[in-house]
């Protein structure tokens, strides 16, 4: 399996040279080069799987024997969820009207970031003990990955970890969760400005190749191949959890919700559907929202300004995985992708072609919920199931998924 950039200009990478990339040398981001596509019989053979079987199974395709054996794979994925609260890992609560939420909150830092994270570092760990390396990994967050990352990492010897919060931007416990790990190997900035500010830097960092191979700097952002990768198991997980049987023709389509921010899970839901789950994806935003705006109208440009609301994790303007799903939908091409995102860094605004919005139409619909409340309302965002209070059920099989996205 090799990786390439969605620029389309920079060499491909196996899987362990897009883990420790995070941005390609070209300002892309990494995605497979070639989909493999999945037919009934596997997808009957993976229902009956639990959540981390599935993630192995899907690692296992991604990644390849010759990196890391089957044997050693199953060990890192055991590892990774071996401090999780539900025994199921993931959960999903079936609700009336055919609606259901699957409930990824079951991690150390309540966020499911943790789900992720927890895998990525594992993998990570892995190469950098088999190579005697050291890595530093810098993360730019509203919240809830920073908790998640520093989670995975701190107190590991070959790992230092930076992380830079945007002062004043996160919930009072998700800064706690950062700022109070005394760990030699954690170190936590607060930042002026906001999430999407703060990218920016960061970006301009990775865009030193020379600096970045330096310092062996690194992202664990969604960014990451690794974590989308982990992530698309959710897609699986709740289908097979949704449909009563994989036995008719064909294969019942199901409907998920996605509150989105920076598009890591709706890129990976995008990247499920093209192997051949049959699922429609619905992008939820709150009132920051560039990624209804694309759906709906091709309007992939900033608003004026950014408004915080209760979920901090979805205050963003610049949905970076968004560059993923435009070179899915533009059948893998980097010309396309490199042209409509140069152009957004040069002018912060850029209008779909109607071939590309037509294709974006048809696999992804948006709605736009306004959460916009004062942030001294007592315990209302501290229940994940808060996020999801406004949404009507839909059909029978819609899912819903809350706490999404960095």
């Amino acid at each position: 399996m090799w990786y390439v950039s969605t620029r389309g200009m920079a060499p491909r990478v196996d899987f362990e040279g897009a883990l420790f990339s995070g941005y390609a040398p070209d300002g892309g981001l990494f995605m497979p080069e070639k989909l493999p596509e999945l037919d009934r019989e596997t997808l009957c053979r993976w229902s009956a799987l639990s959540y981390p079987g599935l993630v192995m199974e899907l690692c296992a395709l991604f990644i390849g024997p010759e990196l890391i054996p089957r044997d050693d794979l199953n060990d890192l994925i055991h590892r990774a969820f071996s401090r999780f609260r539900h025994r199921e890992v993931v959960h999903l609560s079936r609700l009336r009207n055919g609606l259901n939420v699957l409930e990824l909150w079951h991690g150390a830092t309540y966020a499911f970031k943790d789900l992720s994270l927890c895998c990525t570092a594992q993998l990570l760990q892995y190469f950098l003990e088999k190579r005697e390396k050291h890595v530093t990994v810098v993360v730019g967050t509203s919240g809830d990955t920073g908790s998640a990352a520093i989670e995975s990492v701190h107190g590991a010897k070959n790992v230092d970890i930076i992380v830079l919060l945007p002062k004043g931007h996160c919930t009072k416990i998700q800064e706690l969760q950062m700022t109070t790990v005394l760990k030699e190997n954690v170190h936590v900035f607060a930042v002026e400005g906001n999430s999407d500010e703060l990218d920016k830097p960061i970006k301009a960092v990775f865009g030193d190749v020379a600096f970045v191979k330096k310092y062996n700097l690194m992202s664990l952002n969604s960014i990451n191949w690794a974590r989308v990768l982990v992530q698309m198991a959710h897609h699986f997980f709740a289908y097979f959890r949704c449909v009563p049987s994989l036995d008719v023709h064909p294969l019942p389509p199901v409907e998920v919700v996605v509150p989105t921010g920076a598009a890591g899970n709706l890129a990976a839901g995008c990247i499920a559907q093209r192997m051949g789950l049959p699922i429609h994806l619905v992008t939820a935003v709150n009132c920051n929202d560039i990624i209804h705006r694309t759906v709906q109208q091709g309007d992939f440009s900033l608003s004026e300004t950014i408004k915080p609301t209760l979920a901090s994790a979805m205050d963003i303007q610049v949905p970076y995985n968004m560059e993923r799903i435009f070179w899915l939908l533009s059948d893998c091409n980097s010309q396309v992708t490199r042209a409509l995102m140069e152009q957004f860094e040069r002018t912060q605004s850029v209008h779909l072609s109607k071939e590309l919005q037509s294709k974006h139409s048809q696999v992804l619909s948006g709605s736009s919920l306004c959460s916009q409340v004062p942030r001294s309302c007592p315990g209302c965002w501290a229940d994940p199931r808060n996020s999801l209070r406004d949404l009507s059920p839909g059909e029978k099989g819609d899912t819903l998924y809350p706490n999404e996205e960095e």
